[in-house]
């Protein structure tokens, strides 16, 4: 009994930790400071720690949103109220939408004949596991907003066709990162998977019909991505 609940308490304060820093990069982008220099300033404190504090999209995987709701689940049994781990499940359950909602500010009001190019749908790099992944909300809200949505990921293919099989006819598998590109108003990157570090940016300028970048991640520099003539938005370091 208490290996189990070391487990879920150590899930649910590294979940805490991410939920955590995705919040105060909202603020960030309000207030025009760099989340990165938060995240750096307080990891540096050995009580805090700097793992587990880089922002993105919303925490997936296997471990972390079945730990977090196993261990609430415990604590009703024993009538305990757990409110911190509570709102760090409702907090990263609506941190898709916002992100949502940012494309569709980028992109404008007019969503006819929209395309939007998805790199990344593994819930993050070198693993093929779709468990609990952002895309599984993210791409289909794109989808009833009639976005044509164009995906690649280096490894996560087959499995995120498996969980995403009802959207089939909606979603165009790309077999590469360029081809998801071609012609798309809005490229967002949805995991950090070292291969999208390095595209060709000028051959990525060729392909997009917007050379607008939606980096969820933040593995660009913004003045040098900017500097090779793309709109750029990251999470946490641009105010919108």
């Amino acid at each position: 009994r208490g290996a189990e609940l070391i487990k879920y308490a150590s899930n649910a304060f590294l979940a805490t930790k991410i939920t955590f820093i995705n919040e105060i990069s909202n603020l960030c982008e309000k207030t025009g400071v760099n989340v990165e220099d938060i995240s750096l300033g307080i990891g540096s404190d050995n009580r805090i720690g700097g793992r587990f504090l880089r922002v993105g999209p919303a925490y997936g995987g296997s471990c972390f949103p079945k730990d977090t709701k196993g261990l609430v689940s415990a604590a009703e049994k024993y009538k305990t109220n757990l409110s911190i781990v509570k709102s760090v499940i409702n907090s990263n359950n609506k941190r898709v939408s916002l992100l949502t909602d940012r494309v569709h500010r980028i992109l404008g009001k007019s969503l006819n004949n929209k395309k939007i190019s998805i790199l990344g749908v593994t819930f993050k790099p070198n693993t093929d596991d779709m468990r609990d992944s952002p895309s599984l909300d993210l791409i289909p809200a794109l989808i009833k907003q009639n976005y044509e949505v164009r995906v690649f990921d280096p490894e996560g293919m087959e499995e995120a066709k498996k969980s995403l099989i009802k959207y089939k006819s909606k979603i165009i598998w790309c077999k590469n990162a360029y081809e998801a590109a071609l012609n798309a108003d809005v490229l967002v990157i949805l995991t950090e998977w070292n291969e999208f570090r390095a595209l060709d940016l000028k051959k990525l300028k060729k392909l997009l019909k917007r050379n607008v970048i939606v980096d969820l991640r933040n593995i660009y520099n913004p003045i040098e991505i900017r500097e090779n003539g793309f709109e750029y938005y990251s999470v946490g370091r641009v105010s919108l």
